[in-house]
């Protein structure tokens, strides 16, 4: 949810309102970044939240299954299904805040081990599969926007000869 200022009340993220999303903590080793990232549970999973998490974020635990942060831009906020989906995401996000806290100028943290969180193998494959019939989808469409449409194939004749055609089979064999 966001936070609409204006009107001091919370709002559905996202086009066509409220709706169940799966959020998970992503961690960059290389970068060593974290990224909150919300899809939606629907067919298109159109992304809802996807908000760096950085040194300094203020995350409040306003309720057991509410919590809530602030970016540079917003006010989001998460209403859980259960007690303990709002304990795993607290962790994480408090994991990533840690590592991110521990950082020296030089970029690397002091801790000894960062745990890389995200999709599972299997929600990977999923993902894999999806954009790989998206993309094939597209390509059908492509191209059949880009070839003209042409006529059905012509039944092949026996080759004629030029100017007409072929002449009629000739009187049967005389009797031997």
């Amino acid at each position: 949810m966001l936070y609409d200022d204006a009107n001091k009340r919370w709002v559905p993220a996202g086009t066509g309102g409220q709706a169940f999303s799966r959020v998970q903590i992503y961690h960059n080793p290389v970068a060593n970044t974290f990224r909150v990232v919300g899809r939606k549970m629907q067919a298109d999973q159109q992304v809802v939240i996807n908000c760096p998490i950085v040194k300094g974020l203020k995350y409040n635990q306003a309720t057991n299954n509410f919590h809530q942060w602030r970016d540079a831009r917003q006010v989001w906020g998460l209403n859980f299904g259960s007690k303990e989906d709002a304990t795993l995401f607290a962790n994480g996000m408090m994991h990533a805040l840690e590592v991110l806290s521990a950082l020296g100028d030089s970029g690397y943290s002091s801790l000894p081990h960062l745990v890389q969180n995200g999709p599972s193998p299997e929600e990977l494959e999923q993902q894999r599969r999806l954009e790989l019939q998206r993309q094939e989808q597209q390509e059908r469409e492509r191209q059949a926007a880009a070839t003209p449409p042409t006529a059905p194939p012509a039944l092949h004749a026996p080759p004629s000869a030029p100017g007409g055609p072929p002449p009629p089979p000739g009187p049967p064999p005389p009797p031997g």
